[in-house]
This record gives structure tokens, sequence and C-alpha cells, in this order.
């Protein structure tokens, strides 16, 4: 919301103050930029595309909210653009951008309506969404016609305004971490839900970048062992109205409106520019620890939602020129289930993206990038397109073809569903290996053939094009659903805080609350649950790809059955930080310490190639071999028969390319034996040549999980396997 100063400020008042000059200035870069101009005169250069307009006003806001408008009449190749000399770092400003208003064709133009510059790389105040920021008439009573009735208030007193930032960082003393893909293990958190109760960070620093930045939490990490972050969305984005009449925020952040500005909200030292230089040395102390930082983007839509939705930036700028619209154009294509989609075919809306990812590697120093909902941006007209304009751009892009690349393989639109089709240099979100794997262990597989592939790599979706296995991000919760613990405590959503009567949130959970409802007293069922942590958290982190944890989830949080916490911006969508005071939440932490430590340790666990699963050398050893609780390999009738355990043999004999010196990468064999029946088994260790002799390394049916057991097993011998657990063994003879 803008300061009460600036409310009182009416349009009539920007005549009061003589308006600076404003010289021709460079079309290029787009955005506010400080330079020097003739004769070293100082100030700023702002250039808007504007492709259908008539005229664009730059606005500039002094302190007390006074608006000063300047036409900017120079106009190169669809960019409107000016130089204002004395304008520096620190001033606000927006657009006001004319043109025709004619909504059965798509043209929105309002300039009533102040507009976010799109490349506003500051923002200052918040989107509150009032009747005045909405470029048609609201309350018209015959609302079928409403988005179609322009409305004449002026919005610039209800409206956020862009930050001119000064240029000063040139990352000479950063040192990128340049994690390998199989080396990789990604952490996604919410910058404010990390640390905004955490006890070991300031109070007046919890839920920022700096609070993130804080020794304290980056303490955690390193001692987890987790080599990247992905952040929920930290462009700065707005609340939805539906939102803020129920008293709640958009918590999460998929909601951007601004594409190089970092949110302000996350920022402890003000908001007039603070923010970019806060953000700066957040991603500069996790680069220290050896930490990636990926971001989350989401470039798929904004938060100006469809026809009946706010006038906040794009849409007023050039709605046909930056939104995919319907053949009835006063409606919007939406692929995205948020009212609207990015027309990413267009050259201005693959600039505006491509140019924002390049700003946050080249200028805010981050690793690489996570898009929400990426078959949006690889549609070409109206079908996904691996062959589409944004997917070329960034593969001959010499700044992004380099960083991490993730993609969220679907959309909601027709044939959105993706996995396992992104080019080559891309990584995926792999629900499949979701899916799999709770089901696995909720007893619900038919047989263990999706298993198999899942574990391994998932070979049958990422083995063409050169692909890897860290194609795959495995994953078995993330921020949107259930947490782990609430995976194992609750069958049914319980979304009745989000105040959209339980109908928001998936109903496939594919979830498994061990014999009640929510949280119980019953030691039995506690036991249990903590057990099926530690399984599904044992089998993420052994698995071949690339793993990823959800903050909190390796001590046990809870979100109370909310698997859509969007809008719970409370201790809901918190990082709880008393749950390590409970013995088995500590237990359960220091096993994900151990795991992600043994698969540091060791190449086997985090392999460059996919297995083969031929015969290696004279005694027969395959890279990976599968076996049935009898200790026999299994055959293609054991694949089809229903079972609930699976044996898996990683030979760290037959690990395919070369150490960074050219010289054969060896490491030890693991059998690891996963078994989600209800009761105890007997299974039979292969013997020779397999191994003489096993170690034992983890058993997750041992609440203590501390020390690393060590206990011997001779191979063809009889393990004992507890109901509902994961043994891991290591091969030692």
């Amino acid at each position: 919301m803008a300061s009460a100063a600036e409310q009182e400020a009416v349009r009539g008042r920007a005549g009061e103050r003589p308006a600076p000059p404003v010289w021709p200035g460079a079309p290029t870069p787009l955005g506010a930029r400080c330079r020097t101009g003739p004769d070293g005169v100082p100030g700023t250069n702002f250039a808007l595309w504007a492709g259908g307009a008539e005229a664009v006003e730059l606005c500039l806001f002094d302190p007390d909210g006074t608006e000063r408008r300047l036409p900017l009449t120079e106009l190169t190749h669809e960019i409107w653009h000016g130089f204002v000399p004395g304008a520096g770092a620190g001033q606000r400003y927006g657009y006001r951008v004319h043109g025709r208003w004619d909504p059965w064709t798509g043209a929105r133009w309002n300039p009533a309506k102040l507009l976010l510059d799109p490349y506003a790389r500051a923002v200052d105040g918040d989107f509150a969404l009032p009747p005045e920021v909405y470029g048609h008439v609201r309350d018209w009573p015959q609302q079928h016609v409403a988005d179609t009735v322009r409305d004449e208030r002026d919005s610039a007193p209800y409206v956020p305004k862009g930050i001119v930032v000064h240029d000063d960082d040139d990352w000479s003393d950063d040192r990128r971490p340049k994690t390998p893909w199989q080396d990789s293990v990604i952490y996604e958190l919410h910058v404010k839900g990390f640390t905004r109760l955490h006890p070991g960070v300031p109070e007046h620093l919890r839920g920022s970048y700096a609070g993130l930045a804080h020794p304290a939490a980056v303490e955690h990490l390193v001692r987890l062992g987790v080599t990247a972050v992905e952040l929920l969305p930290v462009h700065q984005f707005a609340h939805e109205d539906h939102l803020l009449r129920r008293g709640l925020r958009n918590h999460w952040g998929y909601n951007s409106i601004g594409y190089f500005a970092p949110h302000a909200g996350y920022s402890s030292s003000g908001t007039g520019g603070q923010q970019v230089g806060e953000f700066k040395r957040m991603v500069r102390a996790l680069h220290a620890a050896g930490i990636e930082v990926i971001l989350d983007v989401v470039y798929n839509h904004t938060a100006e939602a469809g026809e009946l939705g706010p006038t906040l930036s794009l849409k007023g700028v050039d709605n046909r020129g930056y939104y995919r619209l319907q053949d009835d154009a006063r409606r919007y294509a939406d692929y995205t289930g948020c009212g609207n989609t990015l027309h990413v075919v267009r050259p201005q809306v693959l600039r505006l993206i491509t140019d924002s990812l390049r700003y946050w590697v080249t200028e805010m120093g981050v690793d690489g990038f996570r898009f929400d909902l990426a078959a949006a941006l690889a549609r070409s007209m109206h079908d996904v397109d691996m062959l589409s304009p944004f997917l070329a751009v960034v593969a001959q892009d010499p700044v992004l073809r380099r960083v991490k690349l993730i993609a969220e393989p679907w959309d909601v639109g027709s044939g959105g569903y993706q996995v396992g089709a992104f080019p080559p240099l891309w990584t995926e979100w792999n629900d499949r290996y979701r899916d799999a794997v709770r089901d696995f262990w909720r007893g619900a597989l038919p047989d263990v053939r999706d298993l198999g592939y899942r574990l391994s790599g998932s070979s049958d979706l990422y083995a063409w094009g050169g692909r890897r296995p860290y194609a795959s991000v495995n994953f078995v919760t993330a921020h949107d659903g259930f947490t782990l613990r609430d995976l194992v405590t609750y069958e049914r959503k319980h979304n009745e805080a989000n105040g959209e009567g339980n109908r928001d949130g998936t109903h496939d959970n594919r979830s498994w609350n061990c014999g009640t409802e929510g949280e119980t007293d019953d030691p039995g069922i506690n036991a249990l649950r903590l057990r099926q942590q530690r399984n599904l958290l044992t089998t993420l982190l052994l698995s071949t790809g690339v793993p990823m944890l959800v903050a909190g989830d390796e001590m046990g949080r809870t979100q109370g059955g909310n698997n859509n916490a969007y809008c719970q911006d409370n201790e809901t969508g918190w990082v709880d930080w008393t749950l390590p005071g409970d013995p088995g939440r500590a237990q359960l932490l220091a096993l994900a310490r151990r795991l992600l430590a043994l698969r540091h340790r060791h190449p086997v666990l985090r392999r460059r190639a996919f297995f083969s699963g031929r015969r290696q050398g004279a005694d027969g050893l395959r890279d990976l071999a599968w076996f049935t609780a009898g200790g026999t390999e299994m055959t293609d009738a054991d694949w089809y028969a229903p079972t609930a355990t699976l044996g898996l043999y990683l030979s760290g004999r037959d690990i395919p390319g070369r150490d960074e010196r050219g010289e054969q990468v060896i490491d030890d064999s693991f059998l690891a034996v996963l078994h989600a029946g209800p009761g105890p088994l007997d299974f039979r260790l292969p013997g020779a040549p397999w191994a003489r002799t096993y170690a034992l390394v983890v058993d997750t049916g041992r609440e203590d999980q501390s020390g690393e057991p060590g206990t011997r097993h001779a191979g063809g011998s009889v393990l004992a396997v507890g109901a509902r657990s994961v043994v891991l063994l290591r091969v030692e003879d």
C-alpha cells in the first residue's frame, strides 16, 4: 500500500513543481539504468517496450508522493525512451500508457492506471487491490460486461512504485560452487518460512534474505549436507484479491508481477532499493558455504489474472503484446489455472524472460532456475513443442545454457503433461518417482516394475538424446502437497484454514495415516509413522538421480494436514525449529545427515551414467542387480508378481567414467533391502560372487540412528528384516 502522504497526492499536483527535462536517451537496455549522459551529466535512462501504445508518460514520485509526469517522445523499434538528468538511485517511478480501450480486440490501455515497469529492479510498496487499480469498473452492475467499461479513477496512490537501482557490484569476490549435477542435493525452502521461527537468527532478521544468510541458518544447511537451496519465488509478487478479502496473503509467491525485483517483503534493510544488496549478500554467504542458489521462477503467468483482474503492469503496457488471448480477444488463454498465460512466442515476451534470467545470473549471482509449469513456456501457438522458441533460445544462450535448469514438466492445458520430454539441457521434477515411492511404502503398488525404474534413475524416461540419470529430480514431497510427516499422518487433506471449503489442493495424496487420521498419543502408531518417514527419506537418498528435500522434512515438520498451504503465512507455513528437541525428530535429522554424508562419500550412489545391467568381468557381476527375498536374481515373472520386498545391488566396481585425473572410479558395493510388508521378513543375502560378507550401514527399523551399526553378515545367510523397513549393507569382501 502507498504511504499516507502519497495517498493525499492527487493528479493536479503534478504541475506544482517544474518537471525535469527529458533528453532522448537510448532504447537499450530496457528498464531504468543509472548512467552518465551528455557532457558527463549523471542521470537515469528509462526505456519501455509498448508496441501498440499511442503515448507513454514517465511518472516520477517525490518522497511526499507528488507525481511529475514526463512524456517520452522518443520511439525506437516500439521502445519509448528518455534520459532524465539528475534522476538517480532511489528515485520512485512508474508509467502511464495511452492507447485505445477496445477489450473486444484485446486493447486495454488506460492512462488512469499507474503501471509498474516490467524491468523494475526494486519495488517499494504493496499491492492492496482496491477498485482503483482495476482498468475496468470492477463494481459495474452487469458483471458479465464489467471488463469492457473503462475505469477512470487514478490508481497511483494505491500501487507500488519501481525504484531506480545503482549498479555497483561486479561479483569479483564471489566464488560459485559449480556443483556437478550428479553430486547435487537440492533443498527446497521458503525465504521467510525457513527462518521466521529460527531461535539462532536475530529477531529483526528472521524471515528475510539476511536471515537466510545468517550463520545459524547456513550452519543447518551445511551440517545437513545439501548442495543447493531452491528458493520458492522471490520475484516481486502480489497477493490475490480473494485472499485479501479473507484476511490471508499469498505465502508461496507464485503470483509474480516483477521479474527483475527481489520481493521487498523479504528485506530487513528497507525497500528503497536496499533489498537488492541484501539479496546479493545472501547469495554470497551461501556461496561461501559451498551452497548454490536456485530460484523457483514463474514466467508462465502474472498477478494480473484474466479479464476481471487488476491492471498492474503488462496488461496496461500492451495487453495483446504480452498475453495469449483466445479467439474472443476479451478472454485470456489460460494454461496455468491462474487466469492468464504469457505469450512466449512473441519476441518481446521472450526477451523479457531471457533478460530477466540473465540478470539474475550475471548481476544477482544465482546458479540456476526451476521453472514453474514449464510446459506453458514450451508451447508454440497452442501445443507444447520441444522445438519452441523459448527452449531454442535457452539452448544457445551463452549464459543460460551453463546454469542449472529444472523444469516442472507440465501445465494445466491439453497435452501439458511432458515428464521425460524436455531436451538434454534440462532436468525435470519427476512426479512418477514421487508416486511410485509413495505407493510402495503405503502398500499400493501391484508389483515393483515401476519402482525399479525409479530407484535406478528412470532410464525409461530419460535414457535418450544423451540425457543422464541426473535429468531426474527425485522427490517424495514438495512445497505443494503434504509434508513428509503429514504423508504418514493423514489420508485426507485438511485445508479448511484456506477458506475455500476444503475444495483446494489435490485429492490424490497417495498417503497412509498408519491407522488413524491425524495426530495421536498412541505410541505404536507414532513409532510406525517415524519409521515410515525414515523409510521414505532413506529411499530418496539412496536412489539414482538428484534428490530434493523440503525444508523441515528432515525434522518431521507438519502442516496439520494442509496440502495446499500457499496462503498460510503463519506457523502452518513456517519451519518449526523446536522439533529437534523431540528424540524421534532428532533421530530423523541424524539419519538425514548420515545418509547425505554417505551419498557424498560414495560415487556409486550418484552415478553420471545409467546402469547397463549387463554382466561384467569373469565373475559375471552386474553393475545393477535385483534380488528376491529368497536371495535369487529377479526373473521377468518376479517383476510382474505382487511383492512388498525388493533387493537392490549396486556395484562400485563398474562405475562408468573417470575422475578428474583420468583414473577409473572404484567404490564400495552396496545391497539395499526395501521391505514394505506389515510383518518381519527373512531375506537371504546373495552369496558369492556378489559378496562373502556384508556390513550393516542403515536399518530404518532401529529408532536410534545416531551411529553406524557395523554388524557383519555372511553372504548366503538369512537377514532378519523388520516390518516396513529399509536395510542398507556394504559389501566387505
